[in-house]
Order: structure tokens, then C-alpha cells, then sequence
């Protein structure tokens, strides 16, 4: 059974990436920021537990991959031109490493919004001290691979196989879908993740390799994950000492 060319599984496993990916996320999200406070033990479950999930989402998805004859050139797992995947590689995490960090400069600047989506998402979501750190360094590094293998190499491949071997449809389609997927971060990070999984996705086209995406993905995550908390809580402290000189 095929649906538009693509075999049942696939289908299946489309479904679930863009359907209850986003819906169980946006729930999990939503429930984790209700509560007053998360400690270490609450974050590092949440961390360790989408560590878990997504390799065993990488170990279905391959296994279906492997059974329809994908090849790993299809998937992206090769590096066909080593120049220009090393070159493409440092010139993307660095183009995005300053974009990150000129956000997180801005975000020094502005004044803490309680009622921020984003700011909660910060102060409740993101690492608070070493032990926490640790675990996300772990989460980043499955984050970048999985994510990658999955978008990029696996929905990529199926939709470029499906529109025959149209780059435009298979760029948009599988950035849709990681957009999708985080979904969670409101309008602004949905547009966002697209853009930011378009540029992935062109990485690929340009080096025929998912290993440049890894490398920026990775980077980009540590980058906000590990500096933004630290932002976030020193404009906290900045804002509780103006109100507290001008008593």
C-alpha cells in the first residue's frame, strides 16, 4: 500500500513526526510550565527521557529505512566531497554561532518579561547549574544526530524520492515537519526552526552529507542552551537591583 508514492510505514512514521510529535510536545511543554518550579531531578528526567526517545526514534525509522532498500547515500551518511563539507561545515555553525550570539546580546539588553512564553521557557527549561549542564551537553550531541538523521536524511529522502527528486519540495517538506516539532516555542520559534532547518537542508544538497547540519545544530543548541540561562538570570538580577535603588 502507497500513499502518493510513499510506502505505509513511511507514511506512518510522517504521521507521527508531524502530527503527534507537535501534540505531545506542546502538551509536555505546557504541563511543565504550570508548575511553580522544576529542580535538577525534573530536568534531568525530561533531558534523559527525549535522549531516549529519540534514539529509539532514530532505531525505528532506520530499521523501516533499511527494509525499503534507502540507501546511505540517500540518507545523507556519506561525505562525497571532504573539502567542501569541512568548509560548509565551519562557515554555517560559524555564520549561526554569531547570529546566536547577537541574540543572546539583545536579550542582555531587554528587560526580563515575566509573562514572556519564552523567558518561562528559559528560567524552567534550559540548565541551572553544573549537574544539569552535563546531561544537556548530552541531550545537545543526541539532539544534533537525531534530529538530522531523522529531518534531514530520512523525511528529506522520502519526500525527495516521492516528488521525484525535486530539492525545492524536499527542503520545504522536511523543514515544515521540523518546524513542526517545535511547535512548542510559539510563532516566532516556529518560523525560526523552519528557516533554520531550510539552511540545514541546503548544507546537505551543497555537501551531499548530513555532517555539517550535525556540526551547526550541535553548536547552535549548546550555545543557547548553556549561555541563555545565564543571560536570562543576569538580567533578573540587573532588574531586581534598579527597582531596588529606586526605592
Amino acid at each position: 500500500m502507497r500513499l502518493l508514492g510513499i510506502p505505509w510505514d513511511f507514511v506512518a512514521i510522517l504521521l507521527v513526526l508531524a502530527v503527534a510529535v507537535p501534540w505531545r510536545g506542546a502538551v509536555r511543554i505546557r504541563q511543565l510550565l504550570k508548575r511553580p518550579r522544576l529542580g535538577t531531578r525534573e530536568r534531568v528526567a525530561l533531558y534523559a527521557s527525549t535522549i531516549a526517545f529519540q534514539w529509539i526514534a532514530v532505531a525505528i525509522i532506520f530499521w523501516r529505512a533499511t527494509v525499503r532498500g534507502l540507501t546511505a547515500s540517500q540518507l545523507g551518511l556519506l561525505v562525497g566531497h571532504p573539502p567542501r563539507t569541512i568548509a560548509v561545515a565551519l562557515g554555517t555553525t560559524a555564520f549561526l554561532s554569531i547570529l546566536q550570539w547577537l541574540g543572546i546580546r539583545q536579550l542582555r539588553r531587554m528587560e526580563p518579561d515575566p509573562e514572556s512564553r519564552m523567558q518561562q521557557f528559559r528560567e524552567k527549561i534550559l540548565p541551572q547549574n553544573p549537574t544539569e549542564s552535563l546531561v544537556f551537553f548530552a541531550l545537545a550531541c543526541t539532539v544534533a544526530v537525531c534530529e538530522e538523521l531523522i529531518y534531514r536524511g530520512f523525511v528529506y529522502s522520502v519526500f525527495a524520492a516521492a516528488a521525484g527528486g525535486s530539492i525545492t519540495i524536499a527542503i520545504l517538506a522536511s523543514s515544515a515537519i521540523f518546524a513542526a516539532a517545535h511547535a512548542y516555542q510559539g510563532r516566532q520559534g516556529l518560523v525560526t526552526t523552519f528557516i533554520l532547518g531550510a539552511l540545514f537542508a541546503l548544507t546537505r544538497v551543497w555537501t551531499l552529507s548530513l555532517l555539517p547540519a550535525m556540526l551547526a545544530h550541535l553548536v547552535v543548541d549548546l550555545i543557547s542552551g548553556l549561555a541563555s540561562p545565564r543571560v536570562a538570570h543576569a538580567g533578573v538580577v540587573a532588574a531586581a537591583g534598579g527597582e531596588g535603588a529606586s526605592r
